[in-house]
């Protein structure tokens, strides 16, 4: 009896792995899909380049071809003044995304928890939001000189935004359970803060600074490209004006890629963070 209970057990789990690996299967040929879309594109658009470098069709130069490009880019990584530059723009980015981020969290929640002001006060942040924040550098000089201070304002004005839309959406999709378990046990606003709110919106606010990220790095950038005598901005409209095509793809490659991988690190903070909640 104990031999076949045994066998039955062994049997069973078989067909549990069995039927685990299968329904992996389809998840797994998707994924590899579309790597395989991406990878194409990508393949796709390099051709193209190098397509329209070697025709000719534009003016010289301006299209460098893909080996000219690949050589450039490995001169800007080892070029000291390049990571100093680096650590300027970074300094400011982080600066920005700090200022900004905690500013659109606090009045995020403010609008998330408060219909009255969110009625008076929401629609400024929906129209406010889409407009250009470079019109602002003018004043954001007056205000905080041609120093890093213009910049890294700029930069937090631009990540204000999406955090606080994304903060205020997920306060109106905490589960009314959670809110009144709080309420019964006459939590005050920190403690409902801390103990409710912050956890429920992880992710929401995990999309937000990743949204505020990149708009930051716009930001930032924008306002070195307008008056700065340092940072990866200044950079690239140097390489600009002086008609240096190949130096300025490839600072702009380089800062994609960095970008991409800041994102990325957010992105699975947030996946992480949701697969433990599933």
């Amino acid at each position: 009896m104990a031999a076949t209970r045994l066998a039955d057990d062994v049997v069973s789990t078989r067909d549990a792995r069995r039927r685990l690996v299968d329904f992996a299967s389809p998840a797994r040929d998707r994924l590899r899909a579309v790597w395989t879309l991406r990878i194409a594109l990508i393949a796709a658009l390099l051709v193209v380049w190098e397509v329209v470098a070697e025709s000719g069709w534009l003016f010289r130069d301006v299209v460098p071809t893909l080996p000219v490009i690949a050589g450039a880019i490995a001169r800007v990584v080892t070029d000291a003044s390049f990571y100093s530059n680096l650590a300027v723009t970074g300094a400011e980015i982080v600066a920005a995304l700090a200022i900004g981020g905690l500013a659109g969290l606090a009045v995020g929640l403010v609008l998330g928890g408060n219909r009255f002001l969110a009625q008076a006060y929401e629609a400024f942040i929906y129209y406010l939001g889409p407009t250009p924040k470079i019109i602002f550098f003018p004043i954001m000089i007056l205000w905080f000189g041609v120093g890093p201070g213009s910049k890294i304002a700029m930069g937090a004005l631009s990540a204000f935004f999406p955090i606080v839309i994304s903060v205020a959406s997920g306060m109106r999709e905490i589960a009314p359970v959670l809110l009144r378990v709080g309420r019964s046990f006459r939590a005050t606003p920190w403690q409902m803060t801390r103990t409710i709110y912050l956890p429920a919106m992880r992710i929401p606010i995990v999309n937000g600074f990743r949204l505020g990220l990149g708009l930051a790095i716009i930001g930032t950038l924008l306002a070195e490209t307008k008056l700065s005598n340092r940072g990866l901005g200044y950079l690239i409209i140097q390489s600009y004006t002086t008609f240096d095509m190949p130096r300025m793809y490839a600072l702009l490659i380089v800062l994609f890629v960095i970008a991409i991988g800041l994102n990325s690190l957010i992105g699975r903070y947030a996946a992480g963070d949701r697969a433990r909640g599933a």
